[in-house]
């Protein structure tokens, strides 16, 4: 047993480490991030952007976000804004996509040393997580901060992977987007694509990750045949 970053015990060397995205892998939280979006460009004079381009925007972190909706100039005081924003609708605004909670339990239940890593800030997402009843299942929640840069630069996850005790071959990440494969596979991981967030399977049709589920309910089923294999 070892200990991970929020002090949780959890088994290592017996299963693989799952590293999970969260917007689109475990949660929908588009209308959170929508929302403290318009907020923050409203208030610097701007349109808000409609919501499906918002989705497709998600993904690349807060900053690149801000960058794209409001210019590099402004995108500081926009980042500002949409936090003060999404601090009030983070939780109320996000659920969980269907099949998260009972995918985690059976991995948990199965051995599985279990992590996030999204380009949310941590406290954020660990938020969500435990407003959703989830967030003990995993051995750290983490994101981008001033010493960690944001997905597909692959030190969160390499970071992650030492925490756990693992390594890159022991290790698979599951997301929704090309981020997250690309994040996968700097760190030498390997990746599981799931179009359940802000990208059609058309879209992610040009990447060749490990496995390609229609759905995050497959996912025991596909670590126990690639355990058997």
């Amino acid at each position: 047993m070892s200990a991970g970053r929020n002090g949780i015990a959890v088994p290592t060397g017996t299963r693989e480490l799952v590293v999970f995205d969260l917007d689109g892998t475990l949660v929908d939280g588009y209308a959170a991030i929508a929302d403290a979006l318009a907020f923050a460009m409203q208030r610097l004079g701007e349109e808000p952007i409609p919501f499906d381009r918002v989705r497709s925007m998600v993904g690349h972190g807060l900053d690149r976000l801000l960058e794209d909706a409001v210019g590099a100039a402004r995108a500081a005081e926009g980042v500002r804004l949409f936090r003060e924003r999404y601090a009030d609708v983070a939780v109320s605004h996000t659920h969980l996509l269907p099949g998260a909670a009972s995918t985690v339990a059976v991995l948990a239940a199965a051995g599985h040393t279990m992590a996030v890593a999204s380009n949310k800030p941590a406290r954020f997402s660990r938020q969500i997580l435990e407003a959703n009843g989830l967030a003990a299942a995993f051995a750290e929640i983490a994101g981008p901060d001033a010493e960690t840069p944001p997905k597909p630069d692959p030190a969160m996850l390499r970071r992650m992977v030492a925490d756990a005790g693992e390594t890159p071959g022991t290790t698979v990440v599951v997301g929704d987007m090309e981020v997250d494969y690309e994040f996968a596979r700097a760190a030498g991981c390997r990746v599981v694509l799931i179009p359940s967030g802000s990208r059609t399977p058309e879209e992610l049709s040009g990447l060749t990750p490990d496995g390609f589920l229609a759905s995050i309910s497959e996912l025991p089923d596909w670590l126990k045949k690639r355990a058997s294999a």
